[in-house]
């Protein structure tokens, strides 16, 4: 008898890790691994979440008719076209199974969210990296390695974990010169922090196509990530196959209450884009002036870039700021070894790191 065999592809998958959250000290530990809204989620939303747990014996409205309405009306799109997911992780994976398979590619840039290739080699499908041009996505390098087999093009904007981001216009230019019968799809993670005029979520680009899908999330600035919250806005043809191949109740009843708790918290909001916004600024000025590389960003994140060898490489910052109890987020699976990610979080927090940091630098 033998055991029964993976499809191809699945055993090529590098599971995906996530940002450590807890260490082994007795120090009081600062998270800043994985992206998470520094101010917690909205007051609103937890008292959401305590009264729906009275009917959690209930199953969820498979359409989460209200949660897309209140999406529609928060971001003015039509909430027809609005899926919803547990994460927008859930959602790059059905649109990756629906869309390519066999002997497909799936184009993604050099330091693009992990679960793009992952996706595509769940799906039996061939994940291509195209090159960045200085930790941006460079349109003229994805189009270069666009083939007859590509299917889907994956696009963060704002990147994960770079911090950079694509004009509006440059996302229309790949858009208008990519294939008609391969899908674009834009990944909108960090569209709330970002403030850059020439900005676009990608949202004008569905609503005027039929091969493009914008991916969002509850997980960053709403600071839902436990509840696993995610949507995308979609031509209706493609809403309609991914509402086919989702779980029929695949977003539970108290992550569609704390969603919309969130969405209609306009106050907290505000306040947690303004602290984000103050704090990423201070940070990268402070990591600068320490004599570190720190890129732009306009995400929730930063990645400043150490020494390739001798006392000040991003290993030996790591293990110094584990032992102050702070945790960041080592980039070697993105090919970035040479940087360490960090999120932003409270104003204490980001004085501990950089005095912290400032230690390490300057013994």
């Amino acid at each position: 008898m033998s055991a029964p065999t993976a499809r191809t592809g699945i055993l090529e998958i590098a599971p995906y890790v996530g940002g450590t959250s807890s260490l082994d000290s007795a120090r009081r530990i600062i998270k800043l691994s994985s992206n998470e809204g520094a101010l917690g989620p909205s007051p609103k939303a937890v008292e959401a979440v305590r009264d729906a747990a009275a009917a959690m014996h209930r199953y969820p409205d498979g359409g989460a008719i209200a949660l897309r309405e209140a999406i529609g009306a928060r971001f003015a799109l039509d909430p027809a076209r609005i899926v919803c997911g547990a994460g927008s992780d859930e959602l790059i994976s059905l649109l990756t199974y629906s869309y390519a398979g066999a002997g497909d590619e799936v184009l993604y840039t050099e330091h693009g969210f992990l679960m793009y290739p992952i996706a595509a080699l769940a799906a039996g499908a061939r994940p291509v990296k195209a090159a960045e041009s200085n930790l941006r996505a460079d349109i003229d390098l994805l189009l270069e390695k666009v083939s007859a087999q590509t299917r889907i093009v994956f696009i963060a904007n704002p990147n994960n974990p770079t911090g950079s981001y694509l004009s509006g216009q440059e996302i229309r230019r790949l858009r208008r010169d990519l294939r008609e019968d391969v899908l674009l799809v834009i990944d909108a993670a960090y569209a709330e922090f970002v403030n850059a005029p020439d900005y676009s979520d990608g949202a004008d680009l569905v609503e005027g196509s039929d091969n493009v899908v914008m991916t969002r999330t509850f997980s960053k600035i709403f600071a839902l990530g436990g509840l696993r919250l995610g949507w995308c806005y979609a031509p209706t043809a493609i809403a309609d196959i991914l509402n086919r191949v989702r779980g029929p109740f695949n977003v539970s009843s108290l992550a569609q209450a704390a969603g919309i708790a969130a969405l209609e918290d306009r106050e907290f909001f505000d306040r947690a884009a303004a602290h984000n916004s103050q704090w990423r600024d201070w940070t990268i000025a402070e990591v600068r002036a320490l004599g570190l590389d720190v890129p732009p960003s306009v995400g929730n994140f930063i990645l400043p870039r150490f020494a390739a060898e001798g006392l000040h490489t991003a290993d030996r910052a790591d293990a110094f700021l584990k032992s102050r109890g702070i945790i960041v987020r080592k980039m070697g699976a993105y090919g970035l070894g040479e940087h360490l990610r960090v999120s932003i979080g409270r104003e204490d927090e980001m004085r501990a790191f950089v005095a912290a940091l400032g230690d390490f630098m300057n013994p």
